[in-house]
């Protein structure tokens, strides 16, 4: 009988600000995932905003400010998981832009982007999650967000876990890698091209006939799910993790609030 003991892989959990303000059950449904998966999750009280909105505005020296108590703040895990693509690509890719002229916080900034993943990711890629304790009766469709796919190869990992979602029926999207107009700051300076981009993406989650949207970024599903519900349309729209640690009992985003 082997003596060796292997410990619980200790991650920081990056909640991001949008969920920690606008959608907390996701961030507690990441934290069930990581937890029973076998996990030991903390989640530094340091953190706060990636410092996207800065860096997307050109405020360069405010979204340094920001990155440095990121980094500072999860100096000491060997993973620090984000249940979102975006933000996680943040970390990953533009942190270490921020600092091209400082070597010392080019470097920790490369190290904790060398260890930060997003969630999906980490459950199937390090923690070698192959099935999930959820179950929904009914189908959904799946958004693949920009930063999620393209700077972070997000794709097969939350298909794999969502096939394993009991009486789940997962119907492809189509065009489902097409933008959904958010972009952050981009929907803000660009209203009316956003609104468009958003209004086609409608249109194909409408044509899917699925019960539910799903996606890896909540700044997506905020604003496809207020579309919807100005459409009228009788979608749900939820975080893919909400639907893994099965809590969709609640509201859906944007049924709570005027969206």
């Amino acid at each position: 009988m082997s003596d060796t003991f292997s410990p619980k892989p200790r991650v920081g959990l990056f909640v991001t600000c949008l969920v920690d303000l606008m959608r907390p059950t996701v961030g507690f449904a990441a934290l069930r995932l990581l937890a029973r998966a076998g996990a030991e999750v903390v989640v530094p009280d340091r953190q706060t905003c990636c410092g996207q909105p800065a860096y997307n505005s050109g405020d360069l020296g405010g979204a340094r400010a920001v990155a440095m108590g990121v980094i500072e703040a999860f100096g000491d895990f060997a993973h620090v998981v984000v249940p979102s693509g975006s933000c996680a690509g943040m970390i990953v890719h533009h942190y270490p832009k921020l600092f091209a002229d400082d070597d010392m916080w080019r470097a920790k900034a490369e190290d904790l982007g060398a260890r930060t993943i997003e969630l999906t990711t980490y459950l199937v890629e390090h923690l070698d999650l192959n099935a999930v304790n959820a179950s929904f009766d009914g189908s959904a469709a799946y958004h693949d967000s920009c930063a999620g796919l393209r700077e972070l190869g997000v794709k097969k990992q939350p298909r794999h876990l969502l096939a394993t979602v009991d009486g789940l029926t997962l119907n492809e999207l189509e065009e489902s890698e097409a933008c959904c107009g958010f972009g952050g700051l981009f929907s803000i300076k660009y209203p009316d091209v956003s609104g468009a981009i958003v209004d086609k993406k409608a249109d194909r989650v409408e044509a899917a006939e699925s019960d539910l949207l799903l996606g890896g970024d909540l700044g997506c599903l905020m604003n496809i799910a207020g579309k919807l519900k100005r459409r009228g349309s009788g979608v749900r729209v939820f975080h893919v993790a909400e639907v893994l640690a099965n809590m969709t009992d609640g509201a859906a985003i944007g049924e709570d609030a005027d969206a």
